[in-house]
This record gives structure tokens, C-alpha cells and sequence, in this order.
């Protein structure tokens, strides 16, 4: 059975909106939760649950980037044009996330900071690692042969995503650009403009290499011999994910360390190798549930939620951090913000249909 182009669609598009239940429910615990509630075992597994989202959206933003720069491949578009399209596109979720923090800072007007409006929040690092990712593809198509376009792609997001993950410990610590004004070092090291950087922030080290892993993942699945053993390739792609998490611990574990400052749950690669592990795993079931499982049964939550998850991304902050949140902030029991969260996933999920249904009457229109 060869799945259709919308089924190898659909595991993209579940994976985001796993990524979107994710987000909500740290953002609704985190903004919602009294201070001791704060101090719970469910609070600590909840805001664990929180280190995948980022990493989940960057990776298919790379993931998508592959598809979509492949497709302009084979319609033989030179190198120029293509980096001219996917960069241009970039540019533009960069440009939506400066409009979100001008948003935000509108609507906290005179208790939110003016220095917000710098603030490196995902969206902004999600323009940048697609503008980057631009620049590497356009190098690597001048660099190769015609029939090796697709693996030179891939090979060479693999190298600068491991890259970003092994300078990172040092451009946060030892190798800091100080000299640079803070709201260009933050998108560095996230220092923002507060002196040290800062883990709550998503600067280009080392959220961008998640971006680069999902693009030479997405590349590595485009070519013809990938395509006729693809379920093996994604099955294969769960296993590395699981090896890729024992080399990490095994790694983490070693009494010495290359770096003079180590931070395992910010900066270390070894945490970064068990996200990407993580994503391989989370990557290996998606293809199964959306090609066997019940992502083949009809109206899936998690797929619909990921065909609008930047909208639904825009919108549901409003409602849990920001002027109109639906409950009292830092004032909620477990079971309170549990149903707070209930009703952001509904609304979130009921925004969701409501667009996709506009969207295709003015396409049909």
C-alpha cells in the first residue's frame, strides 16, 4: 500500500499539532497554576512536557523547508531562484514575529517592558533558521553535481545542525560576543537585555539545529529509493531515535567533559542528541498512526490543530498569558487550570475548523 501525497502530508501535520497540545498545556499550567500547585510532581512532568514543542515546530519548519525546496528542484529552477523564494519566506514568519511582539506589547500597554519588543521569541527564530537554511541550500546547489543536489542538501544541513549544537555550550559561556549590541547577541545566546543569557528565550544556538535536522531528515526522505521503502526508512528513523538517546546518556555520564561550562538542560549537545531522539521517535510513530492507525479514520484533532498552528500558536497566548486570559493567573488548582485547558484546546480546535472551512470556500469561491 503506497500512502497518498496527503497521508505523507498528514504525519507533518499531526506532529504539529501534538506540538500545539503540547504548548498548551505548559503555557496553561505555567501561566495559571497557584504557587503551590507550582511545587508538584504534575507541574515537573508537565513543564518536561514543555522542552518538545520549540524543537517539534523547528523540526518540521525544516522538515516542510526540504519539501518545498525539492519540489523546486525538480521543476529545474536555478539555485538563485530558489534561494530567492524559500528566503523570501522566511523572511516573511521573521516579519510575523516582530508583528506578535509588537501585538503583545500593544496589549500589555504601560506593564510590559519596551525592551519586549526585541524579545527572541519562537517565531522570530523559526524566520531566521528558514532564512539560513536558504543561504546553506543555495551554497550546497552550487557546489554539486546535478544528481547529487539532494544528498549534497542533506549532508550539509546534517553538518551545520550539529555545528550550531556543539558551539553552543561556548557562544553561551566562554566564546560570549559581548561587543554586540544585546538585541543582536540575543538572537546569538538569548541574552536579551538582562547580562547572562537566558534559557526561556530561542536564539539561533541551539534552536536552529533542530530546524537544520528535520531539513537533511526532510531531504533524506525525497529521493526515489527512500520513497520505495519508506515505511522501513521511518521505521528505522524510530530505532536511531531510541540509539541516539542511550548515546546520550552514555555521553552525559563520562566524568570529564569538553567544555569548561556544562549545562546539560540548556546548552549541552547531549541533551540536544535526546530531543532529536525524541523527534525521530515521535517522527517514526506519526507515519504509522496517520498511514495504519486511527489518523486514517477521519477527522483527526491533532491533524486539523497542525494545518493552522501558527494561528492557533497567535492566538491562544492572548487567552492564557496575556490581557484576556480566561482564568486568573497564578491563582489555580491542578483540576481548575486542567478545565482552563480544556476549553483553550476546544476553542483552539474550533478556530481551527472555522479557518480551514473559510479558506476553502474562497478557494472554491
Amino acid at each position: 500500500m503506497a500512502p497518498s501525497a496527503s497521508s505523507r502530508l498528514g504525519y507533518v501535520d499531526w506532529m504539529r499539532g501534538l506540538a500545539c497540545v503540547l504548548m498548551f498545556q505548559t503555557h496553561c499550567y505555567d501561566s495559571w497554576l497557584a504557587a503551590d500547585a507550582r511545587k508538584t510532581t504534575f507541574f515537573m512532568w508537565s513543564q518536561l512536557g514543555g522542552t518538545l514543542p520549540a524543537p517539534l515546530f523547528l523540526f518540521l519548519a525544516g522538515t516542510s523547508f526540504a519539501l518545498v525546496t525539492d519540489k523546486l528542484v525538480k521543476k529545474g529552477l536555478p539555485a538563485n531562484q530558489i534561494a530567492r523564494t524559500t528566503i523570501r519566506r522566511g523572511a516573511e514568519i521573521f516579519g510575523m514575529g516582530l508583528l506578535f511582539r509588537l501585538q503583545e506589547f500593544l496589549l500589555g500597554w504601560k506593564w510590559v517592558p519596551w525592551t519586549d519588543l526585541l524579545r527572541v521569541d519562537i517565531l522570530n527564530t523559526i524566520g531566521m533558521s528558514m532564512m539560513l537554511m536558504g543561504v546553506v541550500c543555495w551554497a550546497a546547489a552550487k557546489i554539486a553535481q546535478s544528481s547529487y543536489v539532494r544528498l549534497t542538501m542533506a549532508a550539509s544541513a546534517a553538518g551545520v545542525g550539529l555545528s550550531i549544537a556543539l558551539l553552543t555550550p561556548l557562544l553561551w559561556t566562554v566564546w560570549r560576543p559581548r561587543g554586540l549590541p544585546w538585541p543582536v547577541e540575543s538572537y546569538i545566546d538569548g541574552v536579551h537585555n538582562l547580562g547572562t543569557p537566558q534559557a526561556w528565550l530561542f536564539p539561533i544556538f541551539p534552536w536552529s539545529a533542530f530546524a537544520f535536522v528535520g531539513l537533511a531528515v526532510g531531504f533524506s526522505l525525497q529521493s526515489e529509493w527512500a520513497r520505495q521503502r519508506e515505511a522501513a526508512l521511518f521505521f528505522l528513523a524510530g530505532i536511531g531515535g531510541v540509539c541516539l538517546i542511550y548515546l546520550a546518556r552514555w555521553l552525559d555520564a563520562r566524568p570529564v567533559q569538553l567544555y569548561p561550562v556544562y549545562d546539560f538542560w540548556h546548552t549541552s549537545p547531549n541533551f540536544f542528541l535526546i530531543r532529536v531522539g525524541l523527534l525521530l521517535i515521535i517522527l517514526g510513530f506519526a507515519y504509522v498512526w496517520c498511514r495504519w492507525g486511527a489518523g486514517q479514520w477521519g477527522f483527526s484533532p491533532l491533524i486539523q490543530l497542525g494545518q493552522t498552528s501558527l494561528l492557533v500558536y497567535w492566538v491562544h497566548i492572548e487567552f492564557v498569558y496575556g490581557r484576556f486570559s480566561i482564568l486568573t493567573k497564578k491563582a489555580q488548582s491542578i483540576p481548575w487550570a486542567t478545565i482552563g485547558l480544556s476549553t483553550v484546546f476546544l476553542a483552539m480546535l474550533l478556530l481551527s475548523v472555522l479557518r480551514t472551512r473559510f479558506k476553502g470556500r474562497r478557494a472554491h469561491g
